[in-house]
């Protein structure tokens, strides 16, 4: 078997590939200025090209809520062209085994907690990253519809919040644990006495290693296809992928603060977005399949950090 990976240069993208070759598994890999993914003809003479018997697509536009707030449309569009050309072209290659990954912001707002597979569009979404949502829905929705048309493998996970090595660490674009990590980090090298967070701290959050999503994402792709469709009741189905349980942004903070080893006050500001005041997913359907996360949070975070600090300098030039 010969997979491309797409967005190999991203956190997700790049923990799938490094599993992958660890497990003696062919790649194909290309750079945003080798294969503009956005671009439907250059895509497709890839496709018929390389003609590789999977594809596992990871590339996307991602960002935190100042992010999706200030480029909406950048968000919907370029994921729309990205999740369309890979998906239809890889179609129109004869590849039939396909591995989606979502996100977990496709649920609504008021879903009941924790959320599983079937709350997906039963509601209004999150109002801060609704163009990024829709886009990933619509990309459940290509899988589902190739799949009910032409009987091929085109499966979907969504994952929960990710973090790890390779995250994106732009004090104002990136995801709230990377965000803070960067902040005080920062904090405690300028000595500052106080670092604020955004909101008010109560919201919670489930965050996921991104070394296990590489893993569970692997899980999937290689389930057979009698057990996947088994268990997903319908073609048409999805998988959850996270940790099984949340904790308040408040008590992120502190944990950052701990392992970066800041000292002063952590306090916070209700004033400014939060999000939703919870998203856990339920991932039971993923448990009855056989896998379940390994890595706990603060061992998470501090790999995250070590990493963080041993790639400093690039980091802090973004």
């Amino acid at each position: 078997m010969t997979v491309f990976v797409a967005g190999h240069n991203g956190m997700v993208g790049g923990a799938i590939l490094r599993l992958l070759r660890k497990r003696g598994v062919e790649t194909i890999t290309r750079t945003r200025d080798e294969l503009d993914l956005t671009n439907q003809e250059a895509v497709r003479s890839f496709m018929q090209y390389e003609k590789p018997s999977a594809v596992i697509l990871a590339a996307a536009k991602v960002g935190g809520i100042h992010a999706n707030n200030t480029y909406p449309a950048d968000f919907i569009y370029n994921n729309l062209m990205i999740q369309t050309n890979v998906i239809h072209e890889a179609f129109n290659a004869g590849i039939t085994q396909l591995l989606f990954l979502g996100s977990s912001c496709i649920y609504p707002r008021d879903a009941t907690q924790p959320m599983g597979e079937e709350a997906l569009l039963t509601g209004p979404l999150e109002p801060t990253n609704e163009p990024y949502a829709i886009a990933k829905i619509a990309g459940i929705k290509l899988c589902e519809s190739y799949n009910r048309q032409y009987g091929v493998d085109f499966r979907s996970i969504m994952p929960t919040n990710l973090y790890g090595p390779g995250d994106n660490f732009h004090p104002e674009n990136s995801h709230v644990l990377p965000a803070l990590l960067r902040r005080f980090y920062e904090a405690k090298l300028k000595s500052l006495e106080e670092v604020k967070v955004w909101g008010n701290g109560v919201p919670r959050r489930e965050f996921l290693h991104v070394d296990d999503m590489a893993d569970a994402a692997i899980f999937v792709f290689n389930l057979p296809r009698s057990i996947y469709l088994e268990n997903t009741e319908t073609m048409q189905s999805h998988i959850n992928v996270g940790q099984g349980s949340d904790v308040s942004i408040a008590e992120l903070a502190h944990t950052i603060a701990e392992i970066t080893g800041f000292r002063g006050r952590v306090t916070f500001d209700p004033s400014k977005p939060q999000g939703p005041l919870r998203k856990l997913l339920d991932v039971s359907r993923l448990k009855d399949m056989g896998w379940a996360s390994k890595i706990e949070l603060k061992d998470g975070i501090t790999h995250t950090y070590k990493w963080f600090l041993e790639n400093c300098v690039s980091v802090r030039s973004d």
